[in-house]
């Protein structure tokens, strides 16, 4: 029994001055991973009947509607969907050599209030105005340019939150290209 004891001994005692010659402290501040661009060359762009890497059905799915139109495709797509009594219009847009910067500086020039966050990794903000109807965009950087999904309630008192939607639907887009 003696043997045993001194071999766990000996063991702890190894383990302790490994573990203690291995450790260290560093400084600075933890941030987060930069992906950098995944692929400069990805079109975000309408191909292959889908809009933003996103068939229709994906759309749909992703803001839980019960039905769901594509009126125009193209550099710009458009959407009407209705989720129980709610209408929304949805449109995509990706702009090839846009910056993150300047559509956050329009959009504050048209009055909208702007929140810096962080989608699927990528620097990204929503930019909420409420003119027309309950709305709100998020825009994120993307392959060479800027992608951004606009989400409208024509109902003022839907009580959804347009920018959430519109949150998923840029996370469904940037999610599909991985």
């Amino acid at each position: 029994m003696r043997w045993c004891v001194k071999q766990v001994a000996v063991a702890a005692v190894t383990a302790a001055a490994i573990v203690a010659g291995c450790s260290s402290t560093v400084s600075g501040t933890a941030r987060r991973a930069d992906p950098g661009t995944l692929d400069p060359n990805r079109s975000y762009g309408y191909v292959d009947d889908r809009c933003g890497l996103l068939a229709d059905s994906s759309v749909q799915e992703t803001l839980a509607a019960d039905h769901v139109v594509r009126p125009y495709s193209g550099a710009v797509c458009q959407y009407v969907l209705t989720r129980a009594d709610t209408t929304i219009d949805v449109t995509f847009s990706w702009f090839e050599t846009g910056s993150l910067d300047r559509e956050r500086d329009l959009a504050a020039e048209r009055g909208a209030t702007i929140t810096a966050t962080d989608v699927e990794r990528h620097d990204a903000f929503l930019a909420r105005r409420d003119t027309t109807g309950v709305a709100c965009s998020a825009t994120a950087a993307a392959g060479t340019g800027v992608l951004s999904w606009w989400v409208q309630f024509r109902d003022r008192s839907s009580g959804g939150d347009p920018c959430k939607d519109a949150e998923k639907l840029l996370s469904a887009t940037l999610r599909s290209d991985l």
